[in-house]
């Protein structure tokens, strides 16, 4: 799977994943999701952002949690 909107750069935000070069971590887009932001909202609010980035951002989010496999403690 290739990601064009998400770059990785040592010189931008310490090497985190950010949006088209840009100093906004894909976390930072990922956690307005998260915290319940629409996706109008964010565009509105950053208006640099573009709606493939949002996209984007929630493909490379699926991407690494299928990659990823972590022990969870059982619940009682």
């Amino acid at each position: 799977m290739t990601f064009t909107r998400i770059t990785i750069d040592p010189t931008v935000c310490t090497g985190k994943p950010c949006i088209r070069g840009m100093r906004f971590p894909v976390a930072r887009l990922l956690g307005l999701l998260a915290a319940g932001a629409t996706r109008d909202e964010i565009l509105r609010g950053y208006p640099y952002l573009e709606p493939g980035d949002i996209d984007e951002a929630l493909r490379y989010a699926a991407f690494l949690a299928e990659d990823e496999t972590i022990e969870l403690a059982p619940t009682d």
